[in-house]
C-alpha cells in the first residue's frame, strides 16, 4: 500500500479563506492527501493568501523563502500559492519564486487535483480564471467526516461596490450567489456531520440573490429556509454592506429565533466627505438611521463594525466625525486599521496622510472602541445566555464556547461536552472572555 500523501495548508485573512482552505483540503482528499499541521512532513504545501492587509504579497514571498531549505531537502515537495494574492500576482509569483509549483486563484481551487497531477508530470500549473462555473458542485461529494459544532458556509462571492480602497472586485470578481438549493444541501450535510451553528459568508453576504424556487431568493429568505433545518440551532452571517440591509433582513433579526443577536455592519468612516471619496454610497446619517431600525427590531443586538483610519485626505475634522459616530452607535466589537495603499485601487493614487498622524488617530480610536467593547462585555454579568461549547479550556474540567452575542464563555463543569448548547449564568467578565455557571443543558 502506497504511503499516504500529506497536505499542509496555511490560511491567511478572512473567514472566506478559512472556508476555501477546508474545501481545498476536501478536494485534495480525493487525490489521496490527508492534512497535517507540520509543514516539515508535508508532500504538498499550500499558502491560502489574502490581499487585504498591508504588504500582503511581500509577506507571502517571505513565507515562501522559509520553505526553500525544506524544498532542497525534499525535492519532491510541491508548493502552491492560492487565494487573492495568487489571483492578483500569479505570473509574478512564478517569476520571483521558482520553487512554487502551482498558483491557483480563489475561483479555481476545485481544479487543484488536476493541477497537482500536472505538477507531478513536471509542469508548472497556473489557474486564475474568474468564472465560478462548477466551483461548488465539483466538491459536492466530499468525505462525511465528523465536524466541530460550528462551520462557515460561503453563499456569495465577489463585489460590485468598488470601494476606492479595496482590491476584492479585482481578485474575487463580480458579485455571484450560489443557488439556494445548493446552500441548503450543504447546510444539511454539515448538520449531519455534527455542526450546530453555521455562519453564512460573502464579501457582501446580504447582497445574496441566489436562484431558488419562485425566482431569486434574498438572504432573509435563505435564513428562514435554514431555520427549518432540524438540528441546526444557530445562524450567523458576515460581512454585510449597509446598502444591502433590506427590510426583510432587518425583520428576520427580530423574528427568527435561530438568527443570533450579532451583526457585523462595517461603516469605515463617519465623515460624509470621506465616505464619498471611498465610494461607499451611504452617509453618516443613513448609517445611524439604519442602526436605529435594526435595534428597533432586535433591541439587544450587538453591533460590530470596521474602521479605516487615515484614508487619503482625511482631516482631523473628518476623523472626529468618525469618533462621533462610534460614540453614537456604541459598538460591542469593532475592527480598525490604518489605511494602506493597494496597487491598482483609486485611493492609492491620492495624497496620503502622514504615517505618524495615522498612528496617533488609530490609538485614539482603538481606545474608544476598547472602552465600548469592555462595557458591552461587563454588561453581560448577571445575565443568562445561550452558549455553544466548542472545546476544552486551559484548566482541568473547563469548557469554552461562544455566547449568542459571540463572546467567549468558559465554565468548569463536567456535564458539558463539545457540541452542547447550554444556558449559562454569567458571573464574571475578564479581559477577553466571560466566565459563568451552568444553568441547564
Amino acid at each position: 500500500m502506497a504511503d499516504v500523501k500529506k497536505l499542509y495548508i496555511k490560511t491567511y485573512g478572512c473567514q472566506m479563506n478559512v472556508y476555501d482552505s477546508e474545501r481545498m483540503a476536501e478536494a485534495m482528499g480525493g487525490a489521496g492527501y490527508v492534512t497535517t499541521e507540520d509543514a516539515a512532513e508535508a508532500d504538498m504545501i499550500l499558502l491560502n493568501t489574502c490581499h487585504i492587509r498591508e504588504k500582503a504579497a511581500e509577506k507571502v514571498y517571505s513565507e515562501l523563502g522559509r520553505f526553500r531549505a525544506l524544498k532542497e531537502e525534499k525535492p519532491d515537495l510541491k508548493i502552491g500559492v492560492a487565494g487573492c494574492v495568487a489571483q492578483a500576482e500569479g505570473q509574478e509569483i512564478m517569476r520571483r519564486q521558482p520553487l512554487v509549483d502551482l498558483v491557483v486563484g480563489p475561483q479555481s481551487y476545485h481544479r487543484l487535483p488536476q493541477m497537482e497531477a500536472r505538477v507531478r508530470e513536471g509542469e508548472k500549473a497556473l489557474d486564475t480564471d474568474f468564472p465560478l462555473d462548477d466551483k461548488f458542485d465539483t466538491l459536492r461529494q466530499r468525505p462525511k467526516a465528523k465536524r466541530g459544532p460550528t462551520a462557515f458556509l460561503t453563499v456569495q462571492e465577489g463585489c460590485d461596490k468598488f470601494c476606492a480602497f479595496c482590491v476584492v472586485p479585482y481578485t474575487r470578481g463580480a458579485e455571484a450567489s450560489r443557488p439556494a438549493a445548493r446552500v441548503l444541501e450543504e447546510a444539511r450535510d454539515l448538520v449531519e456531520r455534527g455542526v450546530r451553528e453555521i455562519t453564512l459568508l460573502g464579501q457582501n453576504v446580504n447582497a445574496y440573490h441566489g436562484a431558488g424556487e419562485g425566482g431569486d431568493w434574498s438572504l432573509a429568505r435563505l435564513i428562514w429556509a435554514l431555520n427549518d433545518i432540524d438540528g441546526l440551532e444557530r445562524i450567523r452571517f458576515t460581512t454585510s454592506h449597509p446598502n444591502d440591509m433590506d427590510d426583510d433582513l432587518i425583520a428576520a433579526h427580530g423574528e427568527c429565533a435561530k438568527l443570533m443577536p450579532y451583526l457585523h455592519l462595517p461603516v469605515q468612516s463617519g465623515s460624509d466627505r470621506i465616505l464619498k471619496r471611498m465610494n461607499r454610497s451611504h452617509t453618516d446619517e443613513s448609517y445611524l438611521r439604519l442602526i436605529e431600525r435594526i435595534r428597533a427590531a432586535r433591541p439587544d443586538i450587538l453591533i460590530s463594525g470596521d474602521f479605516i483610519v487615515g484614508f487619503p485626505e482625511e482631516t482631523e475634522e473628518d476623523f472626529q466625525a468618525t469618533m462621533d459616530l462610534i460614540e453614537a452607535v456604541n459598538y460591542g466589537y469593532a475592527f480598525s486599521f490604518k489605511y494602506s495603499t493597494r496597487p491598482g485601487t483609486p485611493a492609492a493614487e491620492r495624497p496620503q496622510v502622514a504615517e505618524d498622524v495615522k498612528s496617533e488617530r488609530l490609538q485614539r480610536l482603538q481606545a474608544l472602541i476598547t472602552r465600548q467593547q469592555r462595557a458591552a462585555q461587563d454588561a453581560m454579568v448577571g445575565r443568562t445566555v445561550g452558549v455553544l461549547f466548542e472545546k476544552p479550556g486551559r484548566m482541568a474540567g473547563q469548557m469554552v464556547g461562544k455566547s449568542d452575542y459571540l463572546h467567549a464563555v468558559h465554565v468548569t463543569d463536567d456535564r458539558v461536552q463539545p457540541g452542547d448548547l447550554a444556558q449559562v449564568e454569567i458571573l464574571e467578565s475578564g479581559p477577553n472572555s466571560l466566565s459563568g455557571r451552568l444553568v441547564s443543558v
